[in-house]
């Protein structure tokens, strides 16, 4: 019986104050989806990051017919000057190792590596890529020295630090973080003032049951239990369409980030699926302990 009346209490809350209950899940849904966006997008450059700290490389490119440093002369180095260069490579302490590659190589490695990106890949020419040293650093952090001795080397048209690159792409993944963040909290704050005002008009609509209840000696817990509850339903719907947003989040967001730009590891449904629960978990949390607190800080029940 108990539960019954609990049940149809909170029914009779959500009916009479249906716009805004709409209003509340709709601003749930999208503080939650930001939320579990931002998220999503903090362990995609952490994963990213882990994942390529260890294997950025300094590509130090030889001079070819088409350098524009002025300093290759439209010439190729020789044999010789590719071996000394080699040589001194090899012998720098910051250096673990240094492997040679083509400009046919590197023509079928960019090819190969934006298969999926025809515009890229169609542009792309043999000769375009010059040959190279590929160097791996044994800490990538001690790329200065390298770039210091190699930059202004007979035969070297320019030296590419990978992890310079790298870095500019966390900082746009990092933007979009803390930009989903931000609008998520302005949605939370406008997620908790609809709460309190949905509780508290809902409230003011039954203060003649409730009038009732305390003097029959129900208990606190027990009169404010449909209003918590109300909130926290209001929550779980927010929650569930969050996590269809989450979803798409996931398959054309992350997913184009690691389709187009060769660089992001991907994130497995295990973790989407973490964050989807957390967020659910934190969307319920925070409508009912709204409720819990307008009902005692301003109706005093």
């Amino acid at each position: 019986m108990r539960v019954q009346f609990v049940l149809q209490e909170i029914w009779i809350g959500l009916r009479r104050n249906l716009t805004m209950t709409i209003a509340l899940i709709v601003t749930v849904a999208i503080a939650m989806a930001l939320f579990g966006t931002g998220v999503l997008l903090k362990m995609q450059v952490d994963k990213s990051n882990n994942y390529w700290s260890d294997k950025v490389e300094v590509s130090i490119y030889l001079c070819n017919k088409l350098s524009a440093n002025p300093n290759c002369k439209k010439s190729e180095p020789s044999a010789d000057q590719k071996a000394e260069i080699r040589k001194q490579l090899e012998s720098m302490p910051q250096v673990a190792k240094v492997v040679p590659e083509t400009a046919q190589e590197a023509y079928q490695r960019a090819k190969e590596q934006f298969k999926d990106s025809p515009g890229i890949a169609g542009s792309i020419q043999p000769g375009d890529i010059p040959d190279s040293f590929r160097v791996k650093l044994k800490d990538p952090k001690n790329f200065a020295a390298v770039v210091a001795q190699m930059s202004n080397r007979g035969g070297v048209d320019q030296v590419v630090n990978e992890r310079a690159i790298l870095d500019k792409f966390f900082k746009i993944l990092s933007g979009l973080q803390w930009a989903a963040l931000t609008i998520a909290a302005i949605q939370l704050i406008a997620a908790v003032l609809l709460v309190a005002n949905t509780i508290r008009l809902s409230a003011f609509n039954r203060r003649r049951e409730t009038g009732i209840m305390r003097l029959v000696g129900a208990s606190n817990i027990y009169i404010q239990l449909p209003f918590v509850l109300e909130g926290a339903i209001a929550g779980l719907v927010g929650g569930v369409f969050a996590a269809v947003l989450l979803s798409f989040s996931k398959v054309f967001l992350l997913g184009r980030l690691q389709k187009n730009l060769q660089l992001a590891t991907p994130l497995g449904w295990l973790d989407v699926t973490t964050v989807i629960v957390a967020s659910m978990c934190f969307g319920i949390l925070l409508c009912a302990l709204a409720s819990f607190l307008t009902l005692r800080r301003y109706l005093k029940i």
